[in-house]
């Protein structure tokens, strides 16, 4: 929010967005906002939009990501640990993109190989 109220600052400064972006890397570094999201927001303010806030998307917001749900797949998981993604996708009801997220993400869970017999290497002479 900070960066969008520099960016229109100099919007009525008679900046460009060229020159406001090189001023937000110059101050902000690399957490500057891109060249792209400065020239967007002098387009936003060249149409007569003042407002800095985003604007409302489409979409119904993620709602698979509960705490209850969170919880849910932890149980799962201590329960028995050989189940599959899709199989908890399907008791609880949700994506499977949520479960992945919730055990990823949430409960910090990843993937560990396991090899049931060792590799066999080959010797140059058979």
């Amino acid at each position: 929010m900070e960066q969008r109220v520099n960016i229109k600052f100099c919007f009525k400064l008679g900046k460009t967005a060229k020159e406001t972006h090189k001023m937000l890397v110059k101050v902000y570094g690399v957490d500057a906002v891109s060249k792209k999201c400065v020239f967007e927001w002098f387009k936003r303010f060249s149409d007569g939009k003042e407002d800095l806030k985003d604007e409302p998307r489409s979409g119904r917001p993620p709602t698979n990501t509960t705490p209850d749900n969170i919880e849910r797949v932890r149980r799962m998981l201590v329960d028995d640990r050989l189940l599959s993604l899709r199989m908890m996708a399907e008791e609880l009801k949700i994506s499977l993109d949520s479960v992945s997220n919730i055990i990823h993400e949430h409960l910090q869970k990843r993937k560990k190989k396991v090899y049931a017999f060792p590799t066999l290497r080959r010797s140059s002479n058979v």
